[in-house]
């Protein structure tokens, strides 16, 4: 596989830590939020160095969230100092500013459109705001005791998804400006979700690094889960319909097919140091990601649409700690070699002989 990888561009490094990050819709250009609350847009390219563009340091504390509109002309801001900015990206400045958006930390935002925006705080508060209308929120509320994590517009379906660090998924009309339905109650707090499956299913990453999955209109419980992750899952991007690339505290990039759930492998990492945040490339062969090493950088997932999954194996509880090269990017899917699956039917056998074994012991016991 080697032969079909593709050139990245160089890794983007900062000064602090980057809290988020966006890739422009339809141009080489990635919008970054740091803790120090600036706001920085860059060029990225495989053939030529990176380029600063500009740096906006408008919000007054850690810029937690950065999204641009879906046609590319607008990018918006979220900060911990309660405010929204917007930035008019042709202009390179800041054309409307909401000081007191909310009354806590913002924690996450989201665009359905060129006017429609939800944010969420620390406190659980979500808003929908239009940008056509007065710096006043259009919806506000209150259905979780903790943070909002991440946020899922839908606005042909009138739909938005949340997840909150009180372990809950969220449903909300957003016409009807109104909790549609919630999820039952899980141990671990939910961090992230995307969409998989053309939207069908929507995978929620959880703090105890497993994913949970719910048929779409269906959101009082999960109909899958897929275990295996060491660490939390706190962030997630879906690449194909079939394939999502996770973040997670331990600094590693996993690719995980969805349905049947297998772990395709590791695709990057950032040495040991928490991923922030990832977002896919506008020509869907980069996934980028940032961390506490204070970098941005770029991964090829170019060949991921390539992967096929062979339902004849079990399912792997956890996923490789290391970083995995481009010649066994595909370890542990189909392969071909007699001996590998020799070794692997012996393993099986060893554990099946292992829990048959530790069964009958406890049953003499019992007795």
């Amino acid at each position: 596989m080697a032969a079909n990888s593709i050139k990245v561009p160089a890794a983007i490094s900062f000064d602090s830590i980057v809290e988020d990050i966006c890739c422009h819709p339809s141009r080489d250009v990635i919008a970054a939020g740091s803790i120090d609350g600036d706001v920085t847009i860059h060029s990225y390219s495989t053939e030529e160095q990176n380029h600063l563009l500009m740096t906006l340091p408008h919000h007054k504390k850690a810029c937690r969230a950065v999204r641009f509109s879906p046609g590319g002309n607008l990018l918006l801001s979220a900060s911990k100092d309660k405010s929204i900015s917007v930035v008019d990206v042709d202009q390179g400045k800041v054309i409307k500013s909401i000081p007191k958006a909310h009354g806590a930390a913002l924690y996450c935002l989201e665009m359905a459109n060129e006017d429609i925006v939800a944010t969420g705080d620390d406190d659980g508060y979500l808003k929908l705001w239009d940008l056509r209308q007065k710096p006043k929120a259009v919806m506000e509320l209150k259905e979780n005791e903790e943070f909002i994590s991440d946020i899922h517009l839908e606005f042909k379906r009138k739909m938005l998804l949340m997840t909150s660090g009180d372990g809950t998924l969220t449903a909300v009309d957003i016409r009807k400006h109104k909790m549609k339905m919630q999820s039952e109650l899980f141990e671990s707090e939910l961090l992230s979700l995307t969409p998989v499956k053309g939207s069908k299913k929507i995978a929620c990453g959880s703090g105890d690094g497993a994913i949970n999955f719910f048929n779409w209109g269906e959101w009082g419980n999960m109909s899958d889960r897929f275990p295996g992750h060491p660490v939390s899952i706190d962030c997630m991007v879906t690449v194909t319909d079939d394939i999502i690339c996770t973040g997670s505290m331990d600094g590693f990039i996993r690719a995980v097919h969805v349905l049947p759930n297998r772990f395709v492998g590791v695709i990057g990492e950032h040495d040991e140091f928490p991923v922030e945040n990832l977002s896919l490339s506008h020509c869907r062969q980069f996934v980028t990601s940032c961390s506490h090493d204070q970098t941005i950088k770029f991964w090829d997932v170019s060949d991921l649409d390539q992967v096929e999954i062979d339902t004849s194996k079990k399912a792997k509880k956890s996923s490789r700690n290391t970083a995995v090269q481009r010649d066994d990017f595909f370890a542990g899917l189909e392969d071909d070699k007699e001996e590998d699956e020799d070794e692997e039917e012996e393993e099986e056998e060893e554990e099946e002989s292992e829990e048959s074994s530790s069964s009958d012991e406890a049953e003499s016991n019992k007795r």
